[in-house]
């Protein structure tokens, strides 16, 4: 019997995108740490001890996905996208009302976010879908009615939980494949236009309350800035006084004094610009960057069409929210509570990035074995 990993493989795997994700990850508990210690009295902040856990199921996640070859997977795709899906359903029983919606399965101290692990079923899902139908010859925009049905799947059951930042961005990790399809101009150009009218609809009949303030605030941060407008007002402040190199790690006012909220998770970022400033920030956007360019570089390098749309699903997965979470602390995006991959806290995301993370590995390692 042929062993799952064999000398070959081994031979060629990616030590340098394994680097480039312990740096972040690295630099992620370390934030986390900063951003967690404030309020706790004595010993190791719970937060940090609860992400080091997660960390560690990430990495056996990271390895199951590592080991079994990608070109197996592609028969699993369906059977895996429609676990997650059913996951996701199960929410809307079992789940409790947590901050306006229910997206969290809870067992005593666990606790996990099925939307998550639902992008892994998405890009599994769509990487086949475009192996058989390559995107260069997709010319007409109905010839995405199944890519359409495949990402609608997984947003509209988040959109019945009621979280509309994590539908959004299911959204558009689905959409990193459009990148790659021919259609015409002017096709775009109605499906925009449509897109405004049904950006109308959502407005007028499903947005809650809050969710039309957090836009509002969007555009004017300072009309209620005690209240709705109150985190981007201070994640602006606390970047603001990082400067160029920082307060010094433990050391940023608006971390440690709590004028932040949620700094350890959707503010991560706003806790490491403060902390170490424009250079330390622009060091872990360098690292993001390279990680993206690095993915890309294993899609085009991919011997099979499954791999490079399985890598391109991934740098889409890690692209969106790191795009969404930086704009958003920079009071460029609305606050929709998009954590920051491998930096914020969160185990479901921990662990649905590492997964993802150890596919684009599996590609990678063995790209020179067909």
């Amino acid at each position: 019997m042929r062993p799952a990993i064999d000398r070959r493989s081994l031979q060629h795997f990616d030590w340098v995108l394994l680097g480039l994700v312990t740096a972040v990850v690295g630099i992620g508990l370390a934030n986390l740490y900063s951003a967690a210690s404030p309020g706790t009295e004595s010993g190791m902040p719970s937060e940090f001890r609860r992400q080091l856990l997660a960390l560690g199921v990430g990495v056996g996640g990271l390895l199951v996905a590592l080991v079994l070859d990608y070109r197996r997977l592609e028969r699993m795709a369906v059977p895996v996208y429609v676990a997650t899906l059913l996951l996701v359903a199960s929410t809307l029983v079992f789940a409790p009302i947590t901050r306006g919606n229910r997206s969290w399965l809870i067992y005593g101290p666990l606790s996990l976010q099925p939307a998550e692990l639902a992008k892994v079923g998405l890009i599994l899902a769509m990487a086949r879908y475009f192996h058989h139908n390559p995107p260069s010859e997709i010319r007409r925009v109905r010839d995405l009615w199944m890519p359409a049905l495949i990402a609608a799947g997984p947003v509209g059951l988040i959109v019945l939980q009621r979280d509309m930042g994590v539908a959004v961005l299911t959204l558009l990790i689905a959409t990193t494949y459009l990148l790659f399809v021919r259609i015409p101009t002017r096709a775009w150009v109605a499906m925009g236009a449509a897109g405004v009218l049904a950006f109308a609809g959502l407005w007028r009949f499903v947005f809650k309350d809050y969710q039309r303030e957090r836009l509002l605030d969007f555009v004017d941060p300072s009309r209620d800035p005690l209240a709705s407008g109150y985190q981007a007002i201070q994640s602006r402040i606390a970047v603001g006084s990082g400067g160029l190199l920082g307060q010094g790690y433990l050391e940023g006012p608006q971390t440690q004094l709590q004028f932040l909220p949620t700094q350890h998770s959707d503010f991560a970022f706003s806790v490491l610009a403060e902390e170490w400033g424009f250079l330390g920030s622009l060091v872990l956007l360098g690292l993001y960057f390279t990680i993206l360019i690095w993915g890309l570089v294993v899609a085009n390098n991919s011997k099979d069409k499954f791999g490079a749309m399985l890598a391109v699903g991934v740098v889409g997965m890690l692209f969106w929210p790191a795009a969404i979470n930086v704009a958003m602390v920079l009071g460029l995006a609305p606050v929709i509570g998009v954590p920051l991959p491998l930096v914020s806290y969160g185990g479901s995301q921990m662990l649905a990035n590492l997964i993802a993370l150890g596919l684009l590995m599996n590609v990678s390692m063995r790209r020179y074995i067909f």
